[in-house]
């Protein structure tokens, strides 16, 4: 497969891809790698130094466009001459930012005393946006690890953190809590894996049906938990009552 750095020459011969707006360069790398850059997929490997400060630029130029297009008056109007900057900011760098950042570093410890007991992690305060109206989704989660001896322990804020940048991406919730299982089977390689996060979505309580106080409750089961009900009980009944 290809990598970020094995890009084809141009056909004609010119590689000199000065002007070229820096979101087509990376895009350019993507396809030639037949990487997928969906909403929630993390492009971090393909992003040179610098690059995330140009598409900041590039964001702007653009998202001043669409505030022109709703007929704002961005030359007068003193609460919206920033807010292209303003929100192509916090795009990258907060609300999207997993899509653009490699993942946080984790210490990971071996399992020494061959602990193999239930551990719960939770509520962790989750915020993503849903990919299909960019509304904000706010919840909470909790994670249960059912480990054996040859398990990778990591600290109680690292799953915080892996957390954030799964949900730091345009994301809808059922698939934001199968990748961040993925990742966290894949981190620590657990007997048992139990995910469950409740959130509320703004699309449905800022627009469309406008519904204020509807949630949505939704559950990823691996290894031992899938297989045993009892312990898929017992996991569900510590949980603190949810509101």
């Amino acid at each position: 497969m290809l990598r970020k750095t094995d890009v084809e020459p141009r056909p004609d011969g010119n590689n000199d891809d000065e002007g070229t707006p820096v979101s087509v360069k990376i895009r350019e790398r993507l396809t030639a790698a037949r990487k997928r850059f969906n909403a929630n997929d993390n492009i971090a490997e393909f992003i040179e130094p610098g690059e995330l400060e140009s598409l900041l630029d590039e964001v702007e130029v653009k998202m001043k466009g669409v505030l022109e297009s709703l007929v704002i008056d961005l030359e007068n109007d003193h609460n919206t001459g920033n807010t292209a900057r303003r929100v192509a900011k916090m795009y990258l760098n907060e609300v999207f930012k997993g899509r653009y950042v490699a993942p946080p570093s984790l210490t990971e410890f071996p399992n020494a005393e061959h602990l193999n007991e239930l551990m719960i992690v939770g509520p962790i305060t989750v915020r993503s946006a849903c990919s299909h109206h960019f509304c904000p989704i706010i919840g909470k989660l909790w994670i249960g690890i059912m480990p054996n001896e040859h398990t990778n322990v990591i600290g109680l804020s690292k799953y915080a953190r892996l957390a954030e940048w799964v949900m730091g991406r345009p994301q809808i919730q059922e698939e934001a809590v199968v990748q961040l299982a993925d990742l966290i089977q894949e981190k620590t390689q657990p007997d048992g894996l139990a995910l469950v996060m409740e959130a509320e979505h703004f699309c449905m309580a800022w627009r469309g049906v406008k519904e204020m106080d509807s949630k949505m409750i939704n559950s990823v089961m691996r290894g031992v938990f899938l297989k045993d009900p009892s312990l898929r009980r017992e996991f569900l009944s510590l949980l603190p009552r949810r509101s």
